[in-house]
This record gives C-alpha cells, sequence and structure tokens, in this order.
C-alpha cells in the first residue's frame, strides 16, 4: 500500500494545487440534473486524478461525482472512490473550505485515503492499520464533550433551522464540506458533524478511514456501519465523533428528532 498512498498523495497535491489556481484565474459553472453546481475546476480536477490513479494503477474501478457511472466498477476487488472538489460552493465564493477527498476501497471496505485543503496546506491521511496523520503527524479524535461540544453541520440544514433546538447548549457551525468536516473530527479539531440528507459514497469515503484510524467513529444516522462500492452509492446522512464525543451525539439526536 506504500504506492498507492504515495502516488495518491502526489495526485491530491497536484489536483489541489491546480484548483487553487483556477479559483483565482477563472473558471465556468454549469448546473447538474439535480440543480446543484458543478465548475470547470470540478471536471479538470476529475480529470487529473482520474489520470493519475488509473495509469498508475490500471485494473482498479473509478466512482467519481463528476464521472459517469457504468457500474464496471462492482466487478472490481479496489475501486477509487472520489470527489474531486467537496465544497463547490465555497469554491465559488473564494472560501477556504473545500477539499479533494480520494478513498481506496477493497472489497467495500476503505484502505486508504486522503483528504487535501489547498488553501490551509492540510493533508489528512490515513492507511488502514497505520493511523491517521495531517501533514505527517499523528492525530487523534480526541476532542472532549464539555465544557460545549463543537459541531459541525450542513449549511443548508443550519439555515433551515434543523439545529435549533439544541443552539443554546452546543457550539453548533456550519461547513460546507462533509469531507473537510470529517478530517477535522479525525484531527481532534472538533468534536462531531452530523447531516441529515443522503450523503453519496464519495462524500465520506476518504472521511470514513480517516476517523476510525483516529479512534472515533462513524456510521450512518441509524447506527449502520458504511459499506462502499454499492450498486446505489449513498447513505441516510452521517454521525462522525471522537470516542468521548459520541454518547453526548447520541442525545443530541434524541433531542433534534423530538417534536417541538
Amino acid at each position: 500500500m506504500e504506492r498507492e498512498q504515495a502516488v495518491l498523495c502526489e495526485a491530491v497535491i497536484e489536483a489541489g494545487q491546480r484548483a487553487l489556481h483556477l479559483a483565482s484565474a477563472g473558471f465556468e459553472t454549469m448546473t447538474k440534473s439535480d440543480s446543484s453546481p458543478v465548475t470547470s475546476a470540478d471536471l479538470e480536477v476529475n480529470r487529473m486524478l482520474e489520470k493519475a490513479l488509473l495509469d498508475a494503477f490500471p485494473k482498479d474501478g473509478w466512482l467519481s461525482e463528476e464521472s459517469p457511472d457504468p457500474q464496471t466498477r462492482l466487478s472490481k476487488p479496489r475501486v477509487w472512490v472520489v470527489d474531486p472538489i467537496d465544497g463547490t460552493r465555497a469554491f465559488m465564493r473564494g472560501r477556504p473550505h473545500f477539499v479533494i477527498s480520494v478513498a481506496l476501497v477493497e472489497l467495500g471496505h476503505v484502505v486508504l485515503g486522503a483528504v487535501y485543503n489547498p488553501s490551509t496546506g492540510e493533508l489528512f491521511t490515513a492507511a488502514r492499520g497505520n493511523g491517521t496523520r495531517l501533514n505527517g503527524n499523528a492525530v487523534r479524535a480526541d476532542a472532549p464533550a464539555s465544557p460545549r461540544l463543537s459541531l459541525l453541520v450542513n449549511p443548508y440544514e443550519f439555515e433551515r433551522g434543523r439545529f435549533k433546538a439544541i443552539a443554546d447548549t452546543v457550539d453548533c457551525r456550519p461547513l460546507g464540506s462533509i469531507a473537510y468536516s470529517l478530517a477535522l473530527v479525525a484531527s481532534g479539531a472538533v468534536a462531531a458533524t452530523i447531516t441529515f440528507e443522503r450523503e453519496n459514497e464519495w462524500d465520506v469515503a476518504a472521511g470514513a478511514i480517516l476517523i476510525e484510524e483516529a479512534g472515533g467513529s462513524i456510521s450512518d444516522l441509524h447506527s449502520r456501519a458504511f459499506r462502499f462500492n454499492q450498486t446505489v452509492p449513498t447513505f441516510e446522512g452521517t454521525i462522525a465523533a471522537s470516542s468521548e464525543a459520541r454518547p453526548a451525539i447520541q442525545e443530541l439526536l434524541h433531542q433534534l428528532h423530538r417534536p417541538t
């Protein structure tokens, strides 16, 4: 896995630097069939990553937000799961919260992942059994649950009052990239993140191994473990937390589901 990790890190850094250049040099914006935005930078970064990774490992499969999915990947033992720019709206607005997120999945489980924020220079990496690192230094998902739990949430859900019931007791902050939110939990910068909306495999694959290898926990809203490279590559929400914060997050979920 050393070669895979070396190729992956080089690929995400090169792609991230290109995205950062395009953020200032200019890009085109389009609307996808689901009404979400996509930019010419998303597409260029996707092409860069696909070439770098599949040229190096041509037998592997490919699942990306910005590529067609003929599902030939389902017959492959290894698949790269990719979000070329997670946080496209942040990218479009010039905010430093977009990341390149790439994971290698083997037989349904993530074995290698990288999340790179080119604006801050943060490179989060994890390999199965080898822990999580931030710019080469070991990190742990060890943010405390008290005195005031720090929680990253989806901006759309935040703006619509989804977290209003816990606003007085929790430091609740919106962040427009689930992959970056997961990386921040894995590094101990924040205690947890919750999303209620359906997530795609490419949104959470790299972050999942970062969380697990850092000693945290991650699941869907029903506490079910993730399995990747599925026919329908989506999950029902995401809950990720430091080991200390997980019990508090379960209580918060009860509060958020109570009728008001």
